[in-house]
């Protein structure tokens, strides 16, 4: 009974502190413009989000290719595809995974929106996104709209990837009416 006290203590550290020591930055504010970038892709073409300027962009943040949460959220966004086309809207997913992993994780998966390598994790820091615990960095999952002018419109920083796509068409939607 101890131990799964101490185990359940040192999981709600690591959960709860460490991430707070971890360098990264705060997200960008509602309203503030999204910090820019130019990333490479799945298929290996340099990708900026300057190019979406009048378009909604969804940017994602995701941990890992090929975990399940990961896998179910971005099936979702893949399921959702035309739904965002409708909305004059993109979808970006953004990870510290390399392009050769993303390429992977898109054919096996059958995944045609841009996945974006983060490598150096700059981009998720940025967006403070990214989760540094020393030996294992990942982005942490988090998600923001970007309005057709670029100011962030929504931030999510709690994200059930079973749910999520339908709760982002659904900000979309008031966003847009707004």
């Amino acid at each position: 009974m101890l131990r799964i006290i101490l185990f359940a203590i040192v999981v709600i550290i690591l959960v709860l502190v460490v991430p707070r020591l971890s360098g990264s930055r705060a997200a960008p504010a509602i309203g503030s413009v999204a910090p820019d970038f130019i990333l490479q892709s799945q298929d290996g073409s340099n990708v900026s989000l300057n190019n979406y300027r009048g378009s909604w962009v969804v940017l994602y943040f995701y941990p890992k290719d090929q975990t399940p949460g990961c896998t179910r959220e971005a099936h979702n966004f893949q399921i959702d595809q035309a739904k965002y086309v409708e909305r004059n809207a993109v979808v970006l997913g953004v990870s510290i995974d390399s392009v050769d992993s993303h390429k992977k994780f898109c054919a096996k998966e059958g995944l045609n929106f841009k996945l974006l390598a983060d490598r150096d994790g700059n981009v998720s820091k940025a967006y403070g996104s990214l989760t540094n615990l020393g030996v294992v960095r990942f982005a942490s999952r988090h998600t923001f709209i970007i309005g057709p002018t670029g100011k962030i419109a929504k931030a999510y920083t709690s994200v059930d990837p079973a749910q999520h796509s339908g709760e982002v068409l659904t900000a979309l939607d008031k966003l847009r009416k707004e």
